[in-house]
């Protein structure tokens, strides 16, 4: 991970932190003024650079509103945060409007100086990752008659800022449709802000909206910027739109409508200028017809509507989708790419894929760490694609272990004991408990947990090309759970 640089004139301030953070295995570079945290950056090349930024605000030699400034002139997306004194209300709101990620009062509490620098890190790599898989992602790929009206219809919309609701099964790429509106749109060089509305708790998702004021709710430590806010100027896709509380969608049609909302605890109007592009797997009009989805707010969003082909409705493109997949796995994991028979090719061809493209780009990976020769055959392809499962299913206590695959440890036992699979992973996990218990094995709770807890893991880890962060927002665990679970089930 790069540093965070400390930017401070006062030697006791940038000491207790740097002491702070390397106790937590953060790594610092400390600055005593502006000046000298410019020059640096205009010789850093980007793995040299900082992964965020603290910085006081009053320091001989230069202000830290004005280092915000020019610092976000060259890095837009590098979370800063300003160190200011509790009082100086002027300050902090300057702050936010030179586009600063936190502030920090003096005299601050440690643990939570360190816990709001840590928030930022994870911020910062959840933009590396989002951007790197922007860079890595081509446009989109399709040749059936279903995805070129998808492109068409991108293309009609290139120099348009209408709404637009995207539908289409889970999986099958509506986020991708969304990042490419905007690209070829006139908001382009804005931003690009993605959220999804059914993944954050009811209580959460009003202020991860619109934002909040200081004191506004019980944690409420210092004032914070919503989706809405931070892609001014750009796009905001709201992803799984139909599960928005039936509350909430009142509040959002009057953003829609003109433009304007409050934060929560907020009494200011706040306006901004954004683009929405809504998606959902649902049937909002039947959502309508039940009360549990504003008519006037799918009329507001449903001006134009782009339904997405699930992959077993074009099934032409598997083919092109499969070799791309593989390709792009193999150089993530830095091996040669591997080629699919023809029979192996057919397989997936009258596969019905409930996870749409989105499951096929994760069987390509898994054949690229487990499949044992470089030109994958039939019998290579996992269990699930020959009996119809969904390979999104658990699939823990598969009939094949783990065993001699390159670049993934042997997890110890980790195949069925008796009869093979039941194609019902909770029944093989009954059976082989019950082989387990009758064997005389003491810890069996350890074993199976153990054993357990390494397939998620590595099933995890697969899905997100081995970044640990984002594998462990997708299971719901933290960032130093999955790390220390990794270490004690010798998963390096």
């Amino acid at each position: 991970m790069k540093p965070i640089w400390i930017v401070d004139d006062d030697q006791s301030i940038r000491f207790v932190l740097e002491k702070a953070l390397l106790r937590e295995h953060l790594p610092t570079r400390s600055f005593s003024n502006p000046r000298d945290v410019l020059a640096a950056l205009s010789t850093a090349s980007d793995d040299e650079g900082p992964q965020i930024l603290v910085s006081d605000i009053r320091m001989p030699g230069g202000s830290g509103l004005d280092l915000l400034e020019q610092v976000k002139a060259r890095h837009p997306g590098l979370p800063v945060i300003i160190m200011t004194a509790f009082s100086d209300l002027d300050s902090a709101v300057s702050s936010f409007q030179g586009g600063a990620f936190e502030y920090l009062p003096k005299p601050f509490d440690l643990p939570k100086a360190v816990e709001l620098i840590r928030r930022a890190v994870e911020e910062s790599q959840r933009e590396e990752v989002s951007e790197e898989r922007m860079a890595e992602t081509p446009e989109m790929l399709g040749q059936a008659s279903a995805m070129q009206d998808v492109f068409r219809a991108i293309g009609r919309l290139s120099q348009s800022n209408v709404t637009v609701m995207v539908t289409g099964e889970s999986g099958s790429g509506k986020e991708l449709v969304a990042r490419a509106l905007h690209k070829h749109s006139p908001r382009a060089n804005g931003p690009f802000v993605a959220i999804n509305t059914a993944a954050i708790p009811k209580d959460l998702l009003e202020s991860e909206l619109f934002g909040h004021e200081r004191g506004a709710f019980t944690g409420a430590q210092t004032m914070r910027r919503g989706r809405f806010e931070q892609a001014d100027g750009g796009t905001l896709f709201l992803d799984e739109i139909g599960d928005m509380p039936f509350e909430l969608q009142t509040r959002l049609l009057r953003v829609l409508s003109d433009g304007h909302f409050y934060r929560v605890g907020g009494h200011s109007a706040v306006k901004t200028n954004v683009r929405v592009i809504a998606a959902t797997h649902q049937d909002l009009e039947q959502r309508v017809k039940d009360g549990g989805f504003r008519e006037d707010l799918f009329h507001r969003l449903n001006v134009i509507r782009l339904r997405l082909p699930a992959l077993r409705e074009r099934k032409e493109d598997i083919g092109m989708l499969t070799r791309h997949f593989l390709q792009q796995s193999a150089k993530q994991l830095g091996v040669e790419a591997k080629r699919i028979s023809d029979g192996a090719l057919g397989r997936l061809e009258v596969f019905a894929f409930p996870g749409n493209v989105r499951q096929l780009e994760n069987i390509c990976h898994w054949l690229t760490v487990m499949a044992p020769a470089q030109v994958i055959e039939a019998k290579d392809l996992p269990p699930e694609v020959g009996v119809g499962r969904d390979l999104n299913a658990p699939a823990v206590f598969a009939s094949s272990p783990v065993a001699g695959a390159e670049g993934l440890p042997h997890v110890a036992g980790a195949g069925v004991s008796a009869g093979g699979s039941s194609g019902n992973w909770e029944t093989d996990l009954e059976t082989e408990a019950v082989a387990l218990l009758g064997g005389g094995t003491s810890d069996v709770w350890d074993v199976l947990t153990r054993r357990f807890e390494s397939r998620l893991i590595l099933a995890a880890l697969a899905n997100t090309k081995g970044r640990r962060i984002e594998a462990a927002q997708k299971l719901g665990i933290g960032r130093n759970t999955i790390t220390r679970k990794i270490q004690e089930l010798g998963l390096e």
